[in-house]
């Protein structure tokens, strides 16, 4: 009899229909930093858990530095943590590097005669599918591109099946730059092939928010202005930059977490049902819902904004972001920011959706917090103490949990109302593996599944919402507010969310876990 994790296992393997062909996976930038730390383990744990069969795939990565085979495979080796040495060498197995620049057609060409070989051994004479992942910057998606297209899908025979491209953000940096980009792309490729990957829609618990909203009757009913006091989003990271602004600093907070990750699992909070979740056509159902609550937002507006930058820690353990040598000394590009966003439709009206993200703050989480409002007559049912508003909290990471913040009579014989929580966190709950998003997201992708991908009219919308925040920030060089490393953010932070409507409980209560996952101050 199957364990629970098998049991679990079992129906999506199932749901595989590609598993008879041969599937060549050709990874773009395979010498890269994300290649190596989240494509090639996303693939593993998808080998290893019985999605990609091993007499039947084949994994080439392709760069323009020289490296051998073994060079590469030793390179990404320690990046494979889960699983036994003998999965590890069998994955390995299947992995081949080659070496040829970005715009050329002819080098493309070139590997692609090698792999058509190994591909007709392997199938057979059947089908042979193909999966092209960009673990690449964008200056350089369209050289790929169009070197793909006219050395391999153009050229494509019989007995080629689907061809599919996995684009990775930033997808441009304002609404200008991002229509060049997929401008570009659009004169190369149509929609279907193109899946732009936002890791954040492939964690377990964003995954979740869709079955949870839509599939229990207590959600639905509540989740609009009459009942939603405010919504918070929140990213926090315990960390800096540590010697790697030289990124970072070219885009900011705004451009880097809120205007994709961010505004992504909102738009997955804020929308109106689509006709299908899961089945044919969900992929457009959900999207085209996306898109709509998206275009009722409002462009930000500075009052409707904090912006900060982290300080060095007290003790001296950590510098400043502009103490980092790869930071321009007098750079104000913001490390944090909270951002004010409000939805003009019959639904939320009126409800602030608060969005904060930074480095070098007191935790690393990231969380969807929806406040209700408080009940009505409470304070006069219970001779006038303080009734806390209810919260439903979906924590994304870590230890990915959902609790609702309940009021309950304490215990004793006093009748005084406090804090508990109605808990479900994963860990303790259910003795599954839950995989990394990029695993989710790429076994999606060879399913062709692109509900969970972003539209190119989203990431349309989504630019509308900040381009003119952006190129206000940038024109004015605006400053922004030091705060101390290891802090909460700035205190006007909290002064903006609490003049648009969220109570923040100051510390008075704390998510206590057996096992330390407590919930410390947001």
């Amino acid at each position: 009899m199957p364990n629970k994790r098998e049991s679990l296992l079992v129906p999506e393997v199932k749901n595989c229909d590609y598993l008879p062909d041969v599937l060549t996976i050709f990874v773009v930038g395979a010498s890269g930093d994300l290649a190596k730390k989240k494509t090639y383990p996303s693939l593993f744990d998808l080998h290893r858990h019985g999605f990609l069969v091993t007499e039947r795939t084949i994994i080439c990565g392709y760069a323009r530095s020289a490296k051998s085979d073994e060079d590469f495979k030793a390179q990404i080796l320690p990046y494979l943590k889960h699983g036994t040495d003998e999965e590890k060498q069998e994955f390995l197995d299947l992995c081949i590097y080659r070496k040829g620049a970005y715009d050329s057609t002819e080098d493309v060409a070139s590997v692609f005669e090698e792999l058509k070989v190994k591909e007709a051994e392997l199938g057979q004479g059947g089908k042979a599918n193909r999966l092209f992942y960009f673990a690449i910057p964008p200056n350089v998606f369209v050289p790929i591109g169009k070197s793909i297209k006219e050395a391999v899908i153009e050229r494509a025979g019989d007995s080629t099946g689907w061809s599919r491209l996995i684009v990775e953000k930033p997808f441009g940096k304002d609404s200008e730059s991002f229509q060049e980009l997929s401008s570009a792309m659009g004169a190369l490729y149509t929609e279907d092939y193109i899946y732009r990957i936002d890791h954040y829609l492939g964690k377990e618990m964003v995954q979740n928010l869709m079955i949870l909203r839509f599939s229990n009757a207590i959600f639905e009913p509540l989740w609009n202005r009459n009942h939603v006091k405010s919504v918070t989003i929140t990213f926090k990271e315990d960390f800096g930059t540590k010697g790697r602004g030289g990124y970072f600093d070219s885009y900011g907070i705004i451009r880097d977490v809120i205007q994709n990750h961010l505004l992504q699992v909102m738009s997955l909070v804020a929308m109106e049902p689509p006709v299908k979740v899961t089945g044919e056509g969900s992929a457009n159902y959900v999207r085209d819902e996306k898109v709509k609550v998206l275009n009722c937002i409002e462009p930000v507006k500075m009052e409707d904004c904090v912006l900060g930058q982290y300080l060095a820690a007290p003790d001296g353990s950590e510098v400043a972001y502009t103490e980092d040598p790869t930071v321009p000394d007098d750079s104000v590009t913001p490390t944090f920011a909270t951002i004010v966003l409000w939805i003009k439709n019959p639904r939320w009206d009126g409800i602030p959706f608060i969005i904060k993200a930074g480095k070098a703050l007191n935790e690393r989480k990231a969380e969807i917090r929806v406040q209700f409002k408080g009940a009505p007559g409470a304070a006069g049912l219970f001779d006038g103490q303080r009734i806390t508003e209810n919260e439903l909290v979906m924590r994304l990471q870590p230890d990915e949990a959902v609790y609702i913040k309940t009021n309950v009579k304490s215990p004793g014989l006093a009748t005084r109302p406090i804090v508990s929580e109605l808990d479900l966190s994963y860990k303790e709950r259910y003795d599954v593996e839950i995989f990394d998003a990029y695993t989710r997201l790429i076994l999606e992708v060879i399913r062709g599944r692109q509900a969970t991908f972003v539209r190119d009219d989203e990431l349309k919308a989504s630019w509308g919402i900040f381009t003119p925040l952006l190129h206000q920030i940038d024109a004015s060089k605006i400053k922004p507010i030091p705060y101390e490393y290891g802090s909460r953010g700035p205190p006007e932070s909290d002064q903006l969310t609490g003049k648009v409507g969220y109570t923040y409980h100051g510390g008075s209560y704390i998510w206590e876990k057996k096992e330390s996952l407590g919930e410390q101050e947001i």
